[in-house]
This record gives structure tokens, C-alpha cells and sequence, in this order.
């Protein structure tokens, strides 16, 4: 179980970091390019430009988390309740998360966003990414 889960934290990090590509793109697009990886890191963290991502950036801290208890014996029970958390990410039904749903919808004509979500998915359905 730890592999699937660790393929799965593998899997939901390849998502966000293609995510945060066409974030990216499109913030550049509209104020310039971000000078510094260190100013990225900053406008991630604090702009309200980039606020959709961090539903995603907090489901994959607490898989870190769950994947990093020592002596907790990871179960199914952890991935369904990601699977289910994943899922409520994408759900019309949990208005929270509408905002990330908006910037995924728009990042979604990316071919890397579009891969990276199949790999998820195909984590979640049991199949290797």
C-alpha cells in the first residue's frame, strides 16, 4: 500500500507542478516575466493569483504526512480517503473548491496537465501511471 500511495504522492506532484507551469505562463502573460525562482516561490505562496492551487498543495501535504508516520500501517483505507478527497477537488457538489475547479478547467487544454491527470487517475483506479 505504501508503494500505491507513494506513486500516487508521485503522480499528484507531477499534476501540480504542471498546474503551476501554465499558472505561470499565464501570470507572465499579464504582469511580465517573474524574475527569480525565489520570486515565484513567493507569488505561489501569497498572491491571490495563485490561491486555486493550494486545495491540490494541501491534499498533497497531508499524503505526505500519512506517508511519513512511522510505525502506521497504510491501509486502503488512506487511499480511499484520498481517492475521496482527490475527488472532492473535482466535485461540482463541494462548493469550496470551486476555484480550483475554474483554474483546472482552464489549465486543462495543456497536453502535460491533460497526461498528468490520466497518471493520477490511473494511481487512483490501481493501474500503474
Amino acid at each position: 500500500m505504501r508503494t500505491r500511495l507513494n506513486a500516487l504522492a508521485a503522480a499528484l506532484r507531477q499534476l501540480h507542478s504542471a498546474l503551476l507551469d501554465v499558472a505561470r505562463s499565464d501570470y507572465e502573460f499579464m504582469h511580465g516575466k517573474i524574475p527569480s525562482v525565489f520570486t515565484f516561490y513567493n507569488l505561489v505562496t501569497g498572491d491571490p493569483f495563485f490561491q486555486w492551487l493550494r486545495p491540490l498543495s494541501g491534499l498533497m501535504s497531508t499524503l505526505d504526512e500519512v506517508i511519513d508516520q512511522k510505525g502506521l500501517s497504510l491501509t486502503e483505507r488512506q487511499l480511499q480517503d484520498a481517492r475521496q478527497a482527490y475527488g472532492l477537488l473535482l466535485s461540482s457538489a463541494d462548493t469550496r473548491f470551486a476555484d480550483f475547479r475554474q483554474g483546472f478547467e482552464k489549465a486543462r487544454h495543456d497536453p502535460r496537465v491533460r497526461q498528468t491527470e490520466a497518471d493520477v487517475r490511473a494511481v487512483l483506479d490501481g493501474h500503474e501511471a
